[in-house]
């Protein structure tokens, strides 16, 4: 009996690992996906463009694997407690990477648009929030993968700070609209990767707070970010 134990949990442990490797394979593509988005728009390079949006696939194809890899682990496991928590929060970590991904392909076909007409100065006040979401996403991963409650707890503040920094673009590219009207569609791309970039922030957070949960046990979603500034 001791010995069937020993056998399922290898199987389990097996089965989890694999899990792992897969979504870790999807965050190293989704990371890319976004930074060659990014860097099309910021050296007018179309052909980085391209490659983000072909990416995509390969993420929802992931996608798919790893929400039924962790389904099979569920039926055959009957996995309880903390197992139970690293299978859920690795499946919702996927999700939230096929998210990221949408995202970067919303940035790629802006920008791909933008390439297409006259360079504005202003593209270049979307780096500020691009070096802030590429941040909380790298460390929400960091947090996942080591299980960084402490890090975890780090992103929501970090996330307000990127929904000020799309604000205050907002205001500034509105202002512009209305002293040069004929760079309106300019403008309205620039303010839609920029929302792209405030929505990855929001889905790194996420990840966060999934990994929270997976090391506490404990739900900090609408919670946490009132107890840091208490």
């Amino acid at each position: 009996m001791l010995e069937r134990g020993r056998h399922i949990r290898t199987s389990f442990d097996a089965a989890l690992n694999s899990l792992k490797n897969d979504v870790l394979m999807m965050s190293s593509l989704a990371e890319r996906l976004l930074e060659n988005a990014m860097q099309g728009l910021l050296k007018r390079d179309s052909a980085l463009c391209n490659l983000a949006i072909a990416d995509d696939e390969e993420v929802d194809v992931l996608e798919k694997q790893i929400d039924k890899e962790g389904v099979e682990i569920m039926i055959r496991f009957h996995p309880v407690a903390s197992d139970m928590r690293q299978v859920i929060s690795t499946m919702k970590l996927s999700s939230n990477l096929e998210r990221i991904a949408d995202q970067s392909v919303v940035i790629a076909r802006r920008a791909k648009k933008l390439n297409l007409r006259s360079a504005v100065p202003e593209i270049f006040l979307l780096e500020p929030l691009y070096r802030e979401a590429l941040g909380i996403f790298r460390d929400s991963l960091r947090a996942f993968v080591d299980g960084d409650a402490e890090l975890a707890l780090q992103l929501k503040p970090r996330d307000r700070y990127l929904d000020t920094l799309n604000s205050g673009l907002n205001d500034k590219l509105a202002e512009r609209m209305g002293i040069d009207p004929d760079q309106v569609l300019t403008y309205l791309n620039i303010i839609f990767i920029a929302r792209a970039l405030e929505r990855i922030g929001d889905h790194a957070t996420n990840i966060g707070e999934d990994a929270f949960w997976r090391e506490q046990a404990e739900d900090i979603r609408h919670t946490f970010g009132a107890a840091v500034e208490e």
